[in-house]
């Protein structure tokens, strides 16, 4: 099956850094926790996100990461 791509469009999963929406999307996680993720580690050594004026942007690996971690320890 060929997946089509629009001209001048990064396929979700191969973008370095993913809007919130976007993030919702990939992570299947709700906009109101990956907001409150957010806030909770902006400032934290496993910091995932880049502020651009009022706009958060993900790093997807980092975040990628940080679930893998969060999941594994609380179990």
């Amino acid at each position: 099956m060929a997946i089509k791509i629009e001209k001048g469009k990064i396929p979700i999963w191969e973008k370095y850094m993913l809007t919130v929406d976007e993030a919702v999307q990939y992570f299947g996680i709700g906009e109101k926790k990956i907001r409150m993720l957010i806030s909770e580690h902006l400032n934290s050594e496993c910091c995932f996100t880049v502020q651009v004026g009022c706009k958060s942007l993900i790093n997807r690996k980092k975040f990628e990461a940080f679930l893998d971690q969060t999941t594994s320890t609380s179990i």
